[in-house]
């Protein structure tokens, strides 16, 4: 009999291509996979590795606390779970792992919650970051059982939220090889050398400090060019960023795109230079995964998630503190020397091989779900 999994989520970005890709890589002889989602999320069907479409309901998921809406999400889950009776839930994010624990309350199963970045370090006020923990903290006794996307994450649960090591497990965000990239299928508006990275503007993705290198770079390099993906659904410093690129005149070395094909991401992060983070905090994100797939060396800050991804002065350079002149300059140093940015990125192709290849990493979720 196969063993039927819930996903539980608010069906947007990095979350989403987690999603995508292990529905897509899951055995369908020995799984059937339920999704449930939010109403304003993702509108495009899910499949399986047969490319039979995945069974979807959508209920009230949001980003925003709304305790009537989150209550009555709670009690539409219950009623899906005893019309599906899954044998175990996957639950992603803050949000979804709210819900999906409280319903467990009353369909007694074992909730596998992915925090994809904790909730309180999205935020720089203590009160709020206080009570994200505490939630957190609160949430690991109903059912809970952590499947971390990163080394980081999961250090994370065990310290700072609590988790026992048998309650706590690691699935690192992976992708396919990328072994053929795809033509561009959007008008080419930017110059022929250029840096890329993706990322919404948000608190989390810290576009302002990557604005602020641009301008540092562009003294010495006045031709230096960046390409920002991802300005799509969900990036409330979108304006403000526009402003401030405005207001440094670089309005001719950045150029962003919103929402793209994931077949234009890979082909832009492909003929790119380098791939450069500025993020304050990350879960594993996709994007650096599949700039290390495609040999890329990478300029990150030294924070979660980034650093599970680029060893420092082996496929990249990691800077502490968020230091603009640091950052800068290593962007400088790779632009300037071929043979260290060529070696670095033969670099990211091993060390992708070796942890987030999904061909090797989807038979550890695939044992998590079967145990758990």
């Amino acid at each position: 009999m196969k063993r039927k999994v819930l996903h539980v989520l608010h069906a947007v970005g990095g979350v989403d291509v987690y999603l995508r890709l292990i529905t897509k890589n899951l055995n369908p002889d020995t799984f059937e996979t339920v999704i449930v989602h939010g109403k304003t999320d993702s509108r495009t069907a899910y499949f399986d590795s047969q490319n039979n479409q995945i069974k979807e309901y959508q209920i009230p998921i949001d980003r925003e606390i709304n305790l009537f809406k989150d209550l009555n999400s709670v009690y539409l889950l219950v009623k899906i779970l005893r019309k599906e009776r899954p044998d175990v839930i996957h639950s992603h994010s803050a949000k979804g792992g709210i819900i999906a624990r409280l319903a467990s309350i009353f369909y007694k199963v074992n909730v596998l919650h992915t925090p994809h970045a904790y909730s309180y370090l999205s935020t720089q006020s203590k009160l709020k970051k206080r009570l994200f923990l505490t939630i957190e903290r609160g949430f690991k006794h109903i059912n809970s059982i952590l499947v971390a996307t990163s080394q980081s994450e999961l250090d994370r649960g065990l310290k700072d939220i609590g988790y026992k090591k048998s309650k706590a497990k690691l699935f690192n965000n992976s992708v396919y090889p990328i072994k053929q990239v795809p033509p561009l299928s959007i008008e080419k508006t930017w110059p022929s050398e250029y840096i890329c990275s993706v990322g919404r503007p948000s608190f989390q993705k810290n576009i302002e400090l990557m604005v602020d290198v641009i301008f540092e770079i562009k003294k010495s390099k006045p031709d230096i060019h960046l390409v920002l993906l991802g300005a799509g659904l969900y990036s409330p410093n979108l304006e403000y960023i526009k402003k401030k690129i405005k207001e440094l005149d670089i309005e001719n070395n950045i150029t962003i795109l919103g929402w793209i094909d994931r077949k234009d991401i890979f082909n832009i992060i492909h003929y790119s230079t380098l791939y450069l983070t500025t993020s304050r905090y990350e879960g594993l994100p996709y994007s650096v995964i599949e700039s290390l797939a495609m040999g890329k060396a990478i300029v990150a800050t030294n924070v979660d998630g980034n650093k599970d991804l680029v060893k420092n002065n082996f496929n990249g350079f990691l800077i502490d503190n968020a230091n603009k002149d640091q950052i800068s300059q290593a962007v400088l140093k790779l632009i300037n020397d071929d043979d260290l940015r060529e070696s670095m990125g033969e670099n990211s192709q091993k060390f992708f091989d070796e942890k987030f290849n999904m061909e090797q990493n989807i038979k550890i979720l695939e044992s998590i779900y079967l145990n758990n």
